[in-house]
């Protein structure tokens, strides 16, 4: 089993990683190649791509113009622990044993507009580029088309190594497009979180996205290895749904989020 998760806009390089075990990046000379063109970009031209402020388009200009392949742990940090989302926060690998965090290295992968897939221990560099940024290059008018069909092949190798050989979408949309299903080797089963609101139960985007990182956790430190064992997932109150749920689906929800 392997489950993939987005990236996060939000990066914490100051607090110190809980492990020194770190691995390097598969597709670092592909990055090099985004990031050549990208430094070629003014802020003000990279501000108007990604839809982001001046001084963050300006704080990205200079990693983009920093950035080098010879990645060590006093410029680059491990993955899982470099980001900060809702996601991370509900995984809290931070908190994490050595042995949990061999599980995340080989069940965990995540999707990068930048860097391709990511193992959980592989050292990044600081960046800013997401999945569906319409960045032309030579592949096509975006990211899309840039990774092409290399994610979809990485991710079947991958759990061709596999006892259990099944994909647990913990991604967003955006990122998931960058893999192809109809070309993946394996079934994909996605869990689906809800949450009780105003009567009805409806996907809130802050505690799904919680959520997902909840059940990574969950799974790290229950070693699980097959999308049966998620079923019994109840981390902060969530209660598997058969009812709602199918062979590509795992439907979670809650009556009452906690706090």
């Amino acid at each position: 089993m392997l489950m993939v998760i987005s990236p996060a806009k939000t990066l914490d390089y100051d607090t110190p990683p809980n492990t020194a075990r770190h691995t390097l990046p598969d597709y670092l000379a592909r990055s090099a190649e985004l990031i050549a063109q990208l430094r070629e970009l003014t802020p003000a031209a990279i501000a108007q791509l990604m839809h982001i402020s001046d001084p963050l388009a300006a704080l990205n200009a200079g990693r983009f113009a920093e950035w080098t392949p010879a990645f060590t742990p006093a410029v680059a940090k491990q993955a899982v622990l470099a980001f900060m989302g809702d996601v991370y926060e509900g995984m809290d690998a931070q908190a994490m044993s050595e042995a949990q965090l061999d599980w995340l290295q080989d069940h965990l992968r995540i999707l990068s507009g930048l860097y391709g897939l990511l193992r959980p221990l592989d050292l990044m560099r600081p960046y800013r580029l997401e999945m569906g940024t319409k960045f032309a290059n030579a592949a096509g008018k975006d990211l899309y088309a840039f990774w092409g069909d290399t994610l979809t092949e990485a991710l079947n190798a991958l759990l061709a190594e596999h006892d259990s050989r099944v994909l647990v979408n913990l991604a967003s949309d955006e990122y998931f497009k960058a893999v192809k299903p109809k070309k993946l080797a394996v079934p994909v089963v996605t869990p689906v979180f809800q949450d009780l609101k105003n009567g009805q139960y409806k996907i809130i985007s802050f505690y799904a996205k919680r959520a997902r990182g909840l059940m990574v956790r969950y799974a790290a430190l229950n070693s699980i290895d097959h999308p049966d064992g998620l079923r019994d997932f109840d981390l902060e109150g969530y209660q598997f749904v058969p009812a709602g749920s199918d062979e590509h689906t795992l439907l979670f929800r809650r009556d009452q989020a906690p706090g």
